[in-house]
């Protein structure tokens, strides 16, 4: 049925006053008795609970409350990017010969592999991904006029993207696909950092990419493709601190991330073709470390003539690494903003915390581990580090107030 506008919507309002009854609930049930004309013409009735709805947020937000809104998500899927669903087709199309599948056999096998659930993605939300984004078609990629590229110094450009990885027992016992994200320097092809994760989450991204920049310096681009960990609010934060641009690439278009993508191959080809110890991820990460370390970073590069490690070592005296400093990890904090109440104190996580200077009527911005319920809590203001906050003492406060009237 066509949703009532909200010139129609007024009208039936508009009725509620002129109805005759003692109490508002017994005029909007007579309204909702009788039958208005839309703008086409047509006789339309509604439930007097659909009109008790249209009063209240009325009253409440005047016309605005009755106006038609459109949803802000419509059209997009808030479980899976597709991104991620293409890396999960790419994964089950070896599995089909010759090319004969359709799209219910793909999202079938993406099923009972394990790479995505069925809550995550329904099959007719599949289908309109898939005819949307051509997500079944030839890389469209491969029609783009392309010119093969370097750059100049290590430490200019890093390319970064996630691969599914092999299956392990995670904490509770149960086997979990594993998900490998890896940074990769464009001039010396050396791996950076890369690390597998149970999960494809912002925690995750923040771990890995605080790793790399802790060994190899600071880039000056981060080139990652569109998947939703890569566009979140931290990443941007993480990037804006240190000084380093994040770039994205073209939805689809895997060949602008190529050397990632070729360095995922040879994962694919080298290690995960060994005979691998997978009874935990920590197992599985010291197994690829010590490979990435020995016969990828400390092997000839074909493409380069030079270990990748030899590579980056002649650039040395131009990577810019973080500076030590005892509060370097904040760099990798979530981040808030708070207004300060006029006794110095401000709300986070449902508890109240003392500013460490006098911040009174102050916007300040708040920093804190995301991985930590009872996360240390540092306080920011233009920019500046002010200090720790410090829960606020009631009891300690009123002694306080005490010993100052007795001086």
């Amino acid at each position: 049925m066509k949703w009532a506008s909200s010139y129609l919507k007024m009208r039936i309002l508009g009725a509620i006053d002129y109805a005759q009854a003692s109490t508002i609930k017994q005029r909007i049930k007579k309204v909702s008795t009788m039958a208005f004309t839309d703008e086409e013409g047509n006789p339309r009735r509604f439930t007097w609970r659909t009109i008790a709805t249209w009063y209240y947020r009325y009253k409440v937000a005047g016309i605005t409350g009755v106006t038609p809104k459109t949803r802000s998500d419509k059209g997009k899927t808030r479980k899976i990017t597709p991104e991620e669903l293409l890396e999960a087709i790419n994964q089950v199309l070896p599995y089909f010969r010759e090319k004969k599948y359709n799209k219910t056999d793909i999202y079938r096998m993406c099923i009972e592999k394990g790479i995505i659930h069925s809550t995550q993605i329904a099959p007719t939300t599949f289908y309109r991904f898939v005819k949307e984004y051509e997500l079944l078609k030839e890389d469209v990629s491969t029609n783009k006029k392309r010119l093969a590229f370097s750059m100049q110094y290590a430490n200019q450009l890093w390319q970064a993207d996630t691969m599914y990885g092999p299956y392990v027992k995670n904490e509770k016992g149960i086997p979990t696909q594993t998900r490998l994200i890896a940074f990769i320097d464009d001039a010396s092809r050396l791996l950076c950092h890369g690390q597998f994760f149970c999960n494809e989450n912002v925690d995750a991204l923040i771990c890995a990419i605080k790793s790399a920049l802790y060994k190899r310096g600071i880039p000056e681009m981060l080139y990652v493709d569109n998947g939703s960990i890569y566009t979140c609010k931290e990443i941007t934060l993480i990037c804006a601190r240190i000084g380093c641009i994040i770039k994205h690439a073209p939805l689809r278009d895997g060949a602008a991330k190529g050397k990632i993508e070729r360095f995922f191959r040879t994962v694919r080809g080298k290690f995960l073709s060994r005979n691998l110890e997978l009874k935990s991820l920590d197992s599985l990460n010291k197994q690829f470390t010590r490979w990435a370390e020995d016969h990828y970073n400390n092997v000839t590069h074909s493409a380069i003539g030079l270990k990748p490690v030899d590579r980056f070592t002649i650039d040395s005296q131009r990577i810019r690494y973080l500076e030590p400093h005892a509060f370097n990890d904040e760099l990798f904090y979530a981040e808030d903003t708070r207004k300060v109440k006029k006794d110095n104190t401000f709300s986070f996580n449902s508890l109240r915390f003392e500013a460490p200077a006098d911040l009174r009527d102050k916007r300040i911005t708040i920093r804190f581990d995301r991985t930590k319920k009872k996360s240390t809590v540092i306080v920011y203001y233009k920019n500046q580090r002010i200090g720790h906050a410090q829960l606020v003492n009631l009891v300690h406060n009123g002694t306080l107030r005490q010993r100052r009237k007795t001086v």
